[in-house]
């Protein structure tokens, strides 16, 4: 794995949008992480179009616990060969590509809880922001 080429950047929560839908429990489970650690993950998005790649559930989680901001990394999806994505075993899918996506998560239909998965040939920095100084 390489370093993360990448910088964390704080974005209005308001501005992302996902493109699956998540799963109310593991909703739950980030809210206590959440409450109980701070934000230690950024959120991956998009930096065209701000649709959230990878934290859905951290990024509904945020949104319940009223915060304003999300530490984010913004990537240019569609053209980074540094990440790809494939589905989860069961979800229903053989295979999707970016461009579906993005097509997701600019349209008002989301995929299924757990459809894309998000593989990354670097490592994702563990943060610790106190929810404090994100509402």
């Amino acid at each position: 794995m390489e370093e993360m080429p990448y910088d964390i950047e704080l974005v209005s929560i308001d501005l992302l949008r996902g493109h699956e839908e998540v799963i109310p429990n593991n909703v739950t489970k980030r809210i206590r992480k959440l409450e109980k650690k701070g934000f230690y993950k950024p959120i991956i998005v998009d930096r065209e179009t701000l649709v959230i790649l990878d934290g859905h559930h951290k990024c509904r989680a945020a949104s319940k616990l009223e915060l304003s901001f999300v530490p984010v990394i913004l990537i240019d999806y569609l053209k980074d060969d540094s990440v790809t994505v494939t589905t989860w075993p069961d979800c229903g899918k053989k295979s999707i590509t970016k461009k579906e996506v993005i097509e997701k998560g600019i349209s008002e239909f989301l995929f299924s809880p757990k459809t894309s998965r998000h593989l990354f040939n670097f490592d994702l920095p563990k943060i610790s922001i106190p929810l404090s100084k994100l509402r």
